[in-house]
């Protein structure tokens, strides 16, 4: 499986904006059968999603750069048929599918010539996109989604849109518009000192924090902290208005574990 921007729910503060999740299913040369396993583990990553936030689901089928043009897309869409077919037969509704498309194939640059059947082989696939609709917002008190005028000490400012991919502590650059317009804000309210505070969930209970899989120690909820804390220096916010710290998983907010992937700036003096 594999996710996309996805992703899934890495976020700084509260994600309202459209969500995707995708798991890919490979297969082998020429072929647009999958085995037992490959559509149980199907089955289960679209069971695993809330239900309740599923808005639409679209099935992309593609083939390596090997043969003709038309035939390669003959057997991508056959390929997203035959997704499409066993997640019917599992009970997937028909209506929520709103795509099944063959893309055809996919070209490799020339110049790439290391491990290239290994590349060919990851082309050789359907990708499953599954739309999730916006989380609900809550209301905590003390917890904002923008920064205010009159803040007091302990007030957390929760922001949307901010992502990371999953597993990343880098900023998209989708991430850094909008962290521009916290500096803005930043810049305006110049007595405001806070914490960025990093968060993450779902790890196993023995484990507190993580992984970042650029560095590929156990330390995301840090490295998030810290990308935000270096991008709002870059933007001529004085690093002595500013700290960051990684909580790991140990600040839950019981509200469910989409909303327990987040970074918020506290409020430490005004």
């Amino acid at each position: 499986m594999r996710f996309l921007q996805l992703l899934l729910l890495s976020t700084f503060g509260f994600l309202h904006a459209q969500e995707e999740a995708v798991h890919s299913v490979y297969f082998d040369f020429d072929k647009s059968t999958i085995s037992e396993k490959q559509g149980e583990e199907l089955i289960s990553f679209i069971k695993k999603t809330d239900s309740t936030r599923i808005e639409s689901i679209e099935i992309f089928g593609y083939t390596d750069d090997v043969g003709k043009e038309a035939y390669n897309f003959k057997l991508s869409t056959k390929r997203a048929s035959v997704i499409q077919t066993k997640m019917i037969e599992s009970g997937i509704k028909n209506k929520i599918i709103v795509t099944i498309e063959g893309k055809g194939r996919i070209l490799i640059d020339d110049d790439i010539v290391e491990n290239l059947p290994e590349k060919r082989s990851k082309n050789r696939r359907v990708d499953i996109v599954i739309n999730l609709k916006p989380l609900p917002k809550i209301e905590i008190p003390g917890f904002y989604n923008s920064i205010q005028k009159n803040h007091i000490v302990g007030d957390h400012i929760y922001l949307d849109n901010i992502l990371f991919d999953r597993g990343s502590s880098k900023l998209t650059f989708k991430a850094k518009t909008e962290l521009d317009k916290v500096a803005k804000l930043l810049h305006k309210y110049k007595n405001l000192q806070f914490e960025i505070q990093g968060h993450v969930c779902c790890t196993p209970p023995y484990q507190k924090e993580a992984i970042d899989k650029e560095t590929r120690k156990r330390a995301l909820s840090t490295n998030r902290a810290e990308s935000v804390f270096k991008y709002l220096a870059f933007k001529k916010i004085p690093k002595n208005r500013m700290t960051f710290k990684g909580y790991g998983n140990t600040v839950p907010l019981g509200k469910g574990a989409e909303y327990d992937r987040r970074v918020e700036l506290v409020i430490t003096k005004i």
